[in-house]
């Protein structure tokens, strides 16, 4: 009762209702695409998963229409990071907000060009939308790579003895935040290989993986997502969830503790 109580709770939130289509929608792509290849008598239930999949990403991409307010409120908020302790993260942070918030125009007007809402080409458009969550998940990956080195070394250096002598909390904070940018950035190289996918064909593995492959690597990345969200609840530190979570059909999925979902198809 007490899991149930918790997951009606989690959908009464635009976020949480959020990951559970992302992370639903993946498992039906990476399911379908392996009964569509691997297994012939069932190919059908496999098409009909493929085609979930495909709503979802879509409602998704509906809802985020009305993001981009939230988004701009964040990036005012965040500024140029006057609170962050290092350039370097100041840096990518800001650079990522920039490349979040001109993501949503980009993906608007390539679903009301889907949509036959204007009459522009919709593929320049995806693919100018692509490219700026892949630029928002190797920032968010750099940020965290750093973030994490940074981090062990404060842990192992001669002070660390130190800081040993301070209030236990303080090092489980260190240890948690390391844990929490450590699962940050494996959830961003998974997105970045999918976004690599979806780029035009020519750009490095661009339309080589197979559906299941893609709904593989978007199910890790939504599962360490829900994990994050989750284990923020009982902990002091909460990291943010990055900028990256796409489907298919695009749309972010960024979030600091008052930030919006940023890119993530």
């Amino acid at each position: 009762m007490v899991a149930l109580s918790g997951l009606a709770s989690a959908l009464e939130s635009y976020r949480g209702r959020d990951r559970l289509m992302r992370t639903l929608g993946y498992c039906c792509q990476l399911v379908g695409g392996v009964l569509v290849e691997q297994c012939p008598a069932r190919s059908e239930v496999g098409t009909r998963l493929l085609a979930l999949s495909s709503q979802l990403s879509h409602c998704r991409t509906v809802l985020r229409l009305f993001d981009d307010v939230a988004m701009f409120v964040y990036t005012k908020q965040y500024g140029l990071g006057a609170e962050e302790e290092a350039i370097f993260v100041r840096c990518v942070s800001v650079l990522g907000n920039l490349a979040d918030q001109l993501y949503y125009p980009c993906e608007h007007i390539a679903w009301a060009a889907d949509a036959k809402i204007l009459h522009v080409e919709s593929a320049p458009w995806l693919t100018l939308s692509t490219a700026l969550w892949g630029l928002s998940l190797l920032l968010g990956i750099a940020r965290s790579l750093w973030m994490v080195l940074k981090l062990r070394q404060r842990l192992r250096s001669p002070l660390a003895a130190l800081t040993s002598r301070l209030p236990q909390g303080k090092r489980r904070d260190m240890e948690a935040q390391i844990r929490s940018e450590a699962l940050t950035l494996l959830s961003n190289l998974a997105d970045l290989a999918n976004a690599v996918h979806w780029l035009p064909p020519g750009i490095l593995w661009a339309g080589r993986f197979p559906p299941w492959l893609v709904g593989l690597l978007g199910t890790i990345s939504s599962l360490l997502s829900m994990y994050q969200a989750v284990g923020a609840g009982g902990q002091a530190y909460a990291a943010p969830d990055g900028p990256g979570s796409r489907n298919p059909d695009g749309g972010p999925s960024h979030g600091a503790a008052i930030a919006p979902e940023g890119p993530g198809l």
